[in-house]
């Protein structure tokens, strides 16, 4: 059975990072079985979260995760989508991963009063507390010199939350009234989509990206949508929306669809 390392459920999220809650909707989409772990993302392969043992095979980075989940089990996320579709859903994906999020990372690192009631409150239980404050500062460092490394740091947050919702705007338009980003059916964009969606709408921190995003009933419906398809009863997603539970050290299995429609829940 595969195993994913994540960092664990935030605020009624499934994870506190879009990327983990990506490589799980590919799982999901995939219809194969994995068993969330708690990662230690200072020990993982390239120092990130997430990856996956798949057997004998650890596979970094959630994009080369998806090559090797189509390549192993011959799938094809984008199957049905046309050329053009193919290449305006990479640009979304891009568009989300490479701006986008590092603008939520802002919102929720370097903005002090939004560390302190979410990241800061929530997701460091298990660090020992003589340390704890000490550990809270130095990754918030780390991530501040991330973002100026990026270049979206170097700006202030007012400037970085309009780029932001540039994106967002740009985001609900392309959405449009359609289900998924490229109709029917979901997408391997998707699945970082989503993530970045429900890991800005969902946590209730206060942010005009936020804002910006609750504005759009598309946007909201989207991650309604999802979530209730493709997360409702996951354990990973049963965060209390006041305060997720503490990150647990190892989640149960999550079946396969084969194993489900033999066993239903």
């Amino acid at each position: 059975m595969i195993t994913l390392h994540g960092f664990g459920p935030f605020f009624g999220t499934p994870d506190s990072s879009p990327f983990v809650i990506k490589v799980m909707m590919l799982l999901k989409l995939a219809g194969v079985a994995y068993r969330d772990v708690r990662g230690n993302p200072f020990t993982a392969p390239r120092r990130l979260l997430p990856y996956l043992k798949d057997e004998d095979v650890t596979v970094a980075d959630s994009t080369l995760i998806r090559l090797h989940l189509e390549t192993k089990y011959h799938l094809d996320f984008d199957a049905g989508l046309s050329a053009e579709q193919k290449a305006t859903a990479w640009a979304v994906e891009r568009m989300c991963e490479d701006h986008l999020y590092f603008a939520m990372l802002d919102m929720r690192w370097v903005d002090e009063a939004n560390f302190n009631e979410g990241l800061g409150r929530h997701m460091f239980g298990p660090v020992p507390a003589p340390v704890r404050s000490m550990v809270k500062s130095m990754l918030r460092r780390m991530n501040a010199r991330r973002l100026h490394g990026h270049g979206i740091g170097r700006h202030a947050r007012s400037d970085i939350a309009e780029f932001a919702i540039r994106d967002v705007e740009a985001l609900a338009t392309i959405l449009g009234e359609k289900p998924f980003l490229m109709g029917a059916k979901p997408c391997a964009a998707d699945a970082f989509v989503f993530g970045i969606v429900t890991s800005i709408l969902t946590p209730p921190l206060n942010s005009p990206i936020r804002g910006a995003m609750q504005r759009h009933a598309n946007l909201v419906a989207y991650r309604d949508r999802i979530t209730s398809q493709y997360f409702l009863g996951s354990r990973l997603a049963e965060a209390d929306h006041a305060g997720s539970r503490p990150v647990a050290a190892v989640d149960g299995p999550h079946r396969s669809q084969q194993e489900k429609r033999a066993h239903p829940s």
